[in-house]
Order: C-alpha cells, then structure tokens, then sequence
C-alpha cells in the first residue's frame, strides 16, 4: 500500500516540480546590467568611462557612468572593451552573395535565395550589424526573412525591407540575363505611370517598408548605362507620392548626376551609391536635406575579386569605371556637407565585412566620429526609427555591441566586434 501510494504521490508531484524548475530556469532576471570600461556617446562624441547600461527586457532603462546596480541583477562585466549602439546598414541585400552578380543566379529558385538571406542575416548580426535596410530583393524573400527573424525563427538584425526594387523595361533591376524567347521580365518592372503605382502598392500589399526605385542604370546589369536616368520626373513623383502617402520612405539607386536631381525634386529620401553626384546636384541634396547612401568600400572588394566570382567581362569593365570615379565624387559630397548614411552594398561583397565601410569613409574626409554617426544617429533618422534605435538611452532597444580599443582613434577596430546584444538578449 505504501508503495502504491509514493508511486501515485510521484506522478502528480515529479511533473509539478519539474514544471516549477523549468519556469525558474526559464524566467530572465528583472535587470541586466552590463558594464564597460568605456561606452561611446555618439551624439556628444564623448567617451563614458566606467560605463554601466542596465536593460530590462528589451529596453534600456538607464545608462551613465558609475550607475548603482540593482540588487538580483544578472551582471556582465565586459572588462576594458567599448561599448556603442548596434550598428546600421542602410543598404544591403541579404538574400543576396556575391557570386549572384553573375549568370549562377539564374540555377537559384526562391526558397534557395531565401535559405542564403537567413545565412547572411546571421552573419551580419554576428558582425555588430543589429539593424538593416535591406533595398532589394527577388521574390519578397527580404520581406519574408524579416517576418522569420521577427518571429524568432532565424537570428539576424531589424529590417526595414523593400521587396523587388522597381525598374523600367530593361533598366538596372530588370533581368538581363535571360535570351528574348525566354520573355522574362523582373517582377518590380513598371513603365509608365499607372503601372509604377500599381507596382508600388503592390510592394505595400505585401510588406514592404520602404519602396526602391531604380532612377538610373547600374554597374551589374547589362545593356545600361550608370550614368542615364531610367524614370522619368513625372513617374518618380507618382511613385515617391504614393509611398510617403502610405507612410513608407522611398530609396533611389542613383549614380548618374542627372538621374540623382530628378530623384531629388521627385522628393525622394534618399540616394544610393550617387557615384556621379555634380555641384548642382550637391546642391540639390543639401537644399532638400536628402540622405546620400554611400557604398565605397565594394569597389576594393569586388574589382579584387571579380575572377573568383566570375563576374561576366561587361559587368566588370563598368565597375572598373564607376567604382573609382565614385570615391572622387563622394569626397566631393563629404567635404560639402551632404546628409550622409552608412550602407555597403553587402551582397554585392560577402556579408559579414560590412564595417569595412568605415575605414573607406575616413579616408574619403568623415572624421571617425562623423562614420560612426551615419551608421547609427544618421541611420535611425533615415529609417524614422530614432525612437528604437541608434543610440544608447533610456526608451531605446538594448541594442549594443563591444569592441576592444577605441573606434575614435582607430574606427576599424569596429571590423573586429567582440560582443553583440540585440534587444536585451546576448547574440555573440
């Protein structure tokens, strides 16, 4: 009888205790505390020494120097690192690789490009990248990875995304690649103006967050020229129109001088690459306060690289072109004041180097501390998201990450993250 009795005592009490260690076990501590040796303030430009951020949750609820900690809060002590925001990526393709510059892409169907997205979102994250704005994508595949990464399902940073990037007939961001017989056209194709603003709501329909718009010829296209404009005024105000009035931003690839004016006076908010960028333009973008996305640092990697990833002859020939002409212009526009963002183009070269971007930057006249303010206070304004991300304050994300040395004497230090949180919980 006894027996009996324990055995029945067991199965009820065993599950209870169990369920009882599981909950504990599970249950985060109310106050993470996270100390540092330096934090960076990047709207003084100020380093904080002896640093404490304490976070719950998902937020940051205090951050200073000497901070009490609270009594039960999990500690981590990060020694002599630095501490600084998570980073910002305006312009990257994650569900891109580099070898899809090519004709291999043509053998990927869209669950394999998305497979590929959930392999960069990680590495991007793991690079100290918590946020990105990801400005084209086959398929909706971005649309779909930042729904995955928002739901828990693969690791990776925020995303603002796009989905197709809208093209005319033949322009950059329409397919090339295919033979005529084969009537294959990229599915963000929209000439005229009924059909670029069917295409735009139709972006909208089906997630997007921001619309991108291909205003001038490309480097990894054939059959254009980066410097010609693709839409013309009339259409780029249609388009921009209707995004800002479904509240969503819209992003032009631009490299061309007059393709970046007509994107400017169409209200755009921002340019990408602008690798022909003039004096009026300049201008232009000053006068509008339009965003300038720079994406320098690929043209080291991709020229250097463009045998290993058999980029076709025609598409290199362009880059070895554009790619320098692009870093003069940009100085240009560094010197001048243009509103600048941080993005690489990640995709275009492996994801994961994106703050090689920065080095690049300081050589073409941002001092560290300007580089590190495009890719987080500059970046959370062109995002609209400066209530979430971008610096490290009470209300904001605990989005953080840690590096050894000091980004303001040596801003590639940011090339080697040692430490990354993303929302409160440790990623790296």
């Amino acid at each position: 009888m006894n027996v009996i009795a324990m055995s029945v005592r067991r199965t009820y009490t065993l599950p209870l205790l169990l369920l009882a260690c599981s909950a504990a076990s599970a249950a985060p501590p109310a106050v993470t505390a996270i100390k540092a040796a330096h934090m960076l303030d990047v709207r003084s430009g100020a380093l904080v020494d002896n640093a404490v951020v304490l976070v719950s949750g998902e937020r940051i609820t205090a951050a200073g120097s000497g901070l009490a900690i609270p009594d039960g809060a999990q500690v981590i002590d990060l020694g002599n690192k630095t501490l600084l925001p998570g980073l910002i990526d305006m312009h990257t393709h994650l569900t891109g690789d580099p070898q899809d510059a090519g004709y291999s892409i043509i053998a990927k169907s869209i669950p394999r490009i998305t497979l590929t997205g959930a392999k960069n979102a990680r590495l991007t994250l793991q690079a100290g990248f918590t946020t990105v704005r990801d400005v084209g994508a086959d398929g909706y595949t971005d649309i779909g990875l930042r729904d995955a990464i928002n739901d828990g399902d693969v690791p990776g940073p925020r995303m603002a995304a796009s989905g197709p990037a809208l093209s005319i007939t033949g322009g950059h961001c329409d397919d090339t690649m295919h033979a005529p017989e084969y009537k294959i056209t990229s599915l963000g194709v929209a000439d005229g103006v009924a059909e670029a603003l069917k295409v735009t709501r139709r972006n909208i329909k089906y997630g997007a967050d921001v619309i991108k718009i291909c205003a001038t010829g490309g480097v990894l296209s054939f059959g254009d020229d980066p410097r010609t404009s693709q839409y013309t005024q009339e259409e780029l105000k249609a388009i921009i129109g209707d995004a800002h009035r479904l509240g969503r931003k819209a992003a032009a690839h631009a490299h061309g001088g007059d393709g970046i004016k007509l994107a400017v006076l169409a209200g755009i908010d921002s340019i990408e690459h602008g690798s022909y960028i003039d004096d009026e333009g300049i201008k232009l973008m000053k006068e509008h306060k339009t965003w300038l996305v720079p994406t320098v640092y690929l043209g080291d990697w991709l020229i250097d690289n463009a045998e290993a990833i058999k980029l076709p002859p025609p598409l290199l020939e362009k880059a070895k072109v554009v790619l320098p002409t692009a870093r003069l212009n940009i100085a240009r526009a560094i010197k001048a004041g243009v509103p600048l963002a941080f993005g690489t183009d990640a995709g275009v070269y492996p994801h994961g180097l994106n703050a090689r971007e920065f080095g690049t930057l300081v050589k073409l006249g941002m001092t560290p501390i300007q580089a590190i303010r495009a890719a987080t206070l500059n970046a959370s304004e062109l995002l609209g998201w400066t209530d979430k991300v971008g610096t490290i304050e009470v209300g904001k994300f605990a989005d953080l990450i840690a590096v050894d040395g000091e980004p303001l004497k040596d801003v590639k230090t940011l090339e080697s993250v040692q430490w990354v949180m993303k929302g409160g919980a440790v990623v790296k």
